[in-house]
C-alpha cells in the first residue's frame, strides 16, 4: 500500500529540530529511510536510555548540531550552513508536569524557541517548506466529550498547555505577517503548524509518560502505578504521528495550496479513544504479565481528563487516514521494548522494519471494512 509522501524528500536537504528527543529520533531514521540529507539541531538526548543513543541515530545523519532553540545565533548558523529545503520543529520542553516545576523554561523553549526557528527561517531568505509541532494540549481544555478542531480557541490552563497554545499563536503570527500563503512566490516559505495526539512507541523514556512508567515497573517485577485510570487520551504509535507531519510536509512540497498552510490535527479515529487503564490492561496482555494500582491522588496538579481531537480536517484535505489501531501500537511498542531489554544490539534495524511495516498498512478504515487484508 503506497503512502503519500514516499518520494517527497529524496535527496531534499532536512533540518530537524529536537532530532534527539523521542519523535524526533524516529522522524531522522524514517527521513533518512526517504533518501533525505537529514541536519539534526537539539540539546543532549534528554533522557538514559534513549532511543536516539539505543537506535544508533547519529549514524544516518548529515550534521549533528548539540545546541539550544533558545540561542537564536547558534540556530541561525546552523541553518545557514544546512541550507534545508524542510524543516521540521520537534524541540520543546513536553513534559506537561514539569511545567508546573519550571514555568519560565516551558515558556522560553516552547514559545521563544519556535519564535527563533521562525526568525531563522525569515533570515534565510530562501524557499522552504515549515513544519511546526505543537500538541494535542495547545486547545483550551473545556472536558467536552468531542474532539477539539482546529478552529478551537488556544491555550490550556497549564503552562505546557498555555505555552504550546502561545507557540501556535506565533506561528500563526508570522505566517500572516511575513508568510502569507497567498504571496509565496514573494518570499518562498510554506509554513504549516501539527498537533498530534499522545504519541506511544518503543525508545521512549519520557518522564510521567504512562508506558515509560510500565515498562519500568515491569523491568524491576514491580506494581504499576497509574496517576490517573479514568483519563481519556487519543493514543497513536508514535509513527502515526510523524506520518502527519510527512504527509503534511509532502503536500507543501508536492503540490501547493495555500489553504494548506494552516493548523492540522493528526491523531486515532473518533471513538477510538480509550482510557488510561484499558491502554495498560492491553498492553499488559500484550506483554504477558504484570499488574497495576490506582495512586490517583485529588491533590497533585491539574491534568485534563478526556481529551479528543477531531481529525476530519487532515482526512479529507490531506487523505491521511490512521494506520494502526491502538493495540496494534500497543504490540509493536510492547515488541520494541521486549526486544532492548532482551539485550538486543539491533534496535535501528527494529525501528525501519516498524517503519516499513507502517508504510505498508492500509489505511485502517480500510482493514476495518475488509477492503485491505494487510496491516
Amino acid at each position: 500500500m503506497g503512502i503519500s509522501f514516499a518520494d517527497s524528500f529524496r535527496g531534499k536537504s532536512v533540518f530537524l529540530t529536537g532530532h534527539t528527543g523521542f519523535k524526533g529520533s524516529w522522524l531522522s531514521l524514517w527521513l533518512h529511510q526517504l533518501g533525505a540529507r537529514v541536519t539534526g539541531y537539539a540539546l543532549e538526548p534528554p533522557t538514559e536510555p534513549n532511543n536516539f543513543v539505543v537506535s544508533r541515530v547519529p549514524d544516518v545523519l548529515s550534521q549533528h548540531h548539540l545546541s539550544d532553540v533558545r540561542d537564536l545565533e547558534g540556530l541561525t548558523a546552523a541553518m545557514e550552513q544546512a541550507q534545508p529545503e524542510v524543516i521540521f520543529h520537534l524541540a520543546a520542553q513536553s513534559v506537561v508536569r514539569y511545567g508546573y516545576r519550571a514555568p519560565e523554561e516551558t515558556f522560553a523553549t516552547n514559545v521563544m524557541g519556535t519564535v527563533n526557528v521562525l526568525e531563522a527561517v525569515r533570515g534565510l531568505k530562501l524557499p522552504c517548506t515549515v513544519v511546526c509541532v505543537t500538541s494535542d494540549k495547545c486547545y483550551e481544555n473545556r472536558e467536552q466529550v468531542w474532539g477539539y478542531r482546529e478552529t478551537d480557541a488556544l491555550g490550556d490552563h497549564d503552562p505546557y498547555g498555555g505555552s504550546k497554545g502561545a507557540a501556535e499563536l506565533a506561528i500563526r503570527a508570522y505566517r500572516d505577517s511575513f508568510f502569507p500563503p497567498r504571496r509565496v512566490e514573494e518570499h518562498g516559505v510554506r509554513l504549516a503548524s501539527a498537533r498530534a495526539g499522545n504519541v506511544i512507541g518503543g525508545g521512549d523514556w519520557t518522564a510521567d509518560a504512562l508506558l515509560v512508567d510500565v515498562v519500568r515497573a515491569l523491568d524491576q517485577g514491580q506494581t504499576i502505578p497509574l496517576r490517573s485510570p479514568q483519563a481519556f487520551r487519543p493514543w497513536q504509535h508514535v509513527l502515526q504521528a510523524l506520518s502527519g507531519y510527512l504527509t503534511l510536509a509532502g503536500r507543501l512540497l508536492d503540490r501547493f495550496e495555500p489553504e494548506i498552510c494552516s493548523g492540522w490535527n493528526f491523531g486515532p479515529f473518533p471513538g477510538s479513544e480509550i482510557p488510561v487503564q484499558e491502554v495498560v490492561d492491553l498492553f499488559l496482555a500484550e506483554w504477558g504479565d504484570g499488574h497495576w494500582q490506582d495512586v490517583s491522588d485529588p491533590r497533585a496538579p491539574r491534568e485534563a481528563t478526556i481529551l479528543r481531537l477531531a481529525i476530519d480536517k487532515a482526512i479529507w484535505q490531506l487523505d491521511w487516514a490512521p494506520r494502526w489501531s491502538v493495540r496494534r501500537a500497543l504490540q509493536e511498542t510492547a515488541t520494541w521494548y521486549q526486544r532492548y531489554l532482551d539485550g538486543s544490539t539491533e534496535m535501528q534495524a527494529l525501528c525501519h522494519r516498524q517503519i516499513a511495516a507502517y508504510e505498508n498498512s492500509a489505511p485502517l478504515r480500510e482493514q476495518l471494512t475488509g477492503r485491505s487484508s494487510t496491516g
